[in-house]
């Protein structure tokens, strides 16, 4: 078992972010967890704590109050410790008129706390990226499996304002790492996160399968993700923090690829008496219900689209072994169901 460490972790209320916490706490370390506003903490706390293998733990962890687009409080987040794990940044539903509404927070937030971890002296950092900086590019006969090395192209039609997002500010932690003598950085891509939150609140990954169990749509779009469980992401963060080999490594954090179609089937079966959609909408169709749901819209350059990707690094390096993607959409409709966050 590592040391324990000292550890800030950004974004603390966020769906991944309340899983990361709850590893740490479990692994005893102790955690300085950043929110935008202290209302959130009562809320945080109440998260992990029934879900600590010691209760006790609650003891080693504290809160401060940090915005990604702002200097205030930052250099005072860092006293004491010893890592950052960096997950805060915006993952909206919609994409937002002005691409640069979230390309600015996401670049500016990233670098924000890297510069102040390396003002504290801080040499490990963790940061929480995503496959939107390696899958949105033009496919390659060469390479059919995307892996690691693959870079998403800016120019490329698929890349949406989150794409262009998450690419800018991954490659401008890895600019200023290569910059900054002794920090070692390591990034997890995790794929769409499904699996079941520690709580009622909890961020927009989780609609896709919220969608599908409350029928929204009269048909489905011939669109699919790959899937990984909370629960995995959160221990591969946990365990790039306690291996130091992981560090300038990058890590796809994916099981397998599903069609909505394919989740619906697994939903349909979980719940045999629900009216779930099935049926998959012709292409022009979609194109035509997005005109009125700027969320459809969102899909639209990824129809038909097929991404390939290989965890194998995560698995041969890490030791990951991935909970199966059906399971993870069972135990997350099985959460909205049972906390009747569906109608």
């Amino acid at each position: 078992m590592a040391a324990p460490q000292s550890i800030l972790l950004t974004g603390a209320s966020g769906f991944i972010a309340k899983h990361i916490l709850l590893r740490l706490l479990n692994a005893g370390h102790s955690v300085t967890g950043s929110v935008r506003s202290r209302d959130r903490e009562d809320e945080v706390r109440a998260a992990v704590g029934t879900h600590l293998t010691d209760p006790t733990a609650q003891d080693r962890l504290r809160f401060v109050t940090l915005d990604l687009t702002q200097d205030a409080g930052w250099e005072a987040a860092f006293a004491g410790v010893e890592a950052l794990i960096h997950t805060a940044s915006p993952f909206p539903i919609t994409q937002p008129k002005d691409e640069q509404d979230l390309i600015r927070p996401a670049v500016d937030g990233t670098l924000r706390a890297l510069k102040a971890a390396q003002a504290a002296g801080v040499a490990r950092v963790v940061l929480t990226s995503s496959v939107a900086a390696i899958a949105y590019r033009a496919p390659s006969a060469a390479k059919p499996v995307m892996d690691e090395d693959d870079w998403s192209d800016l120019d490329h039609p698929t890349a949406t304002a989150y794409v262009k997002s998450k690419t800018l500010a991954e490659r401008a932690a890895w600019d200023f790492a290569a910059k900054a003598p002794g920090l070692a950085l390591t990034t997890i891509n995790p794929v769409l996160v499904t699996g079941p939150p520690l709580d009622r609140h909890f961020g927009s990954s989780i609609s896709v399968i919220e969608r599908v169990l409350a029928s929204k749509d009269p048909m489905l779009p011939n669109f699919g993700f790959g899937i990984v469980d909370v629960r995995d992401v959160a221990e591969m963060h946990l365990r790039a923090l306690e291996r130091p080999e992981t560090s300038g490594r990058r890590y796809i954090a994916a099981d397998r690829f599903l069609w909505f179609k394919d989740i619906a089937e697994i939903i349909a079966a979980l719940y045999p008496y629900r009216r779930i959609t099935r049926r998959v909408a012709p292409d022009f169709v979609v194109r035509a219900l997005s005109l009125f749901d700027p969320s459809i819209r969102t899909i639209l350059p990824g129809l038909g689209r097929r991404d390939e990707l290989s965890n194998a690094r995560a698995r041969g390096e890490m030791g990951m072994n991935f909970l199966n993607a059906a399971d993870s959409i069972r135990d997350t409709a099985r959460f909205l169901v049972e906390n009747e966050l569906v109608t």
